[in-house]
């Protein structure tokens, strides 16, 4: 069975480990300040949450998402990151996972949650197709100089695999 709670400071390194997984995959380095800021940032869960997946008490997923108003409506949820570790898939983690990031997001006043990922993440896509509506949007990141990304940002547009 799937257990999945907020990130405590009890996770922080097995929520590195995992994460550096998940960069590794998108070939994104990330700076140890900026694991470490963002470490900060989620237990604090003032502008980000995080949530751990276990199976049999081992960290297999991750997600990170954070709150926003609406200009039309009621709050929204940004699902920025979602991995589950390959040796773990196809056992119903990132569905589950899915699912109490919108309890959690329902719970804030933010009903509206929504992701992107990439046009070939077929596996990904297969699952987003049984829990969510494709809205036929395509997400373009505005271009602040002819380099592609910053190290800031870790250089890649905020997706969710």
């Amino acid at each position: 069975m799937v257990e999945i709670s907020l990130l405590g400071e009890e996770d922080h390194s097995e929520w590195e480990a995992l994460t550096r997984r998940y960069n590794e995959h998108f070939g994104t380095e990330i700076s140890a300040a900026l694991y470490d800021r963002t470490w900060r940032r989620l237990v604090a869960r003032e502008e980000i949450r995080g949530a751990a997946a276990r199976l049999d008490g081992a960290m297999v997923g991750l997600a990170h998402y954070y709150f926003h108003t609406s200009l039309w409506g009621a709050g929204r949820c940004y699902l920025a990151d979602l991995f589950v570790a390959p040796e773990a898939r196809r056992r119903g983690v990132a569905t589950a996972m899915l699912h109490w990031v919108a309890r959690d997001a329902q719970e804030h006043d933010a009903p509206r949650l929504y992701w992107n990922t990439t046009l070939d993440n077929g596996d990904g896509r297969a699952l987003y197709d049984t829990v969510a509506d494709y809205s036929g949007f395509i997400v373009y990141n505005y271009r602040r100089d002819q380099g592609a990304g910053s190290a800031r940002d870790g250089g890649r547009p905020e997706t969710s695999g």
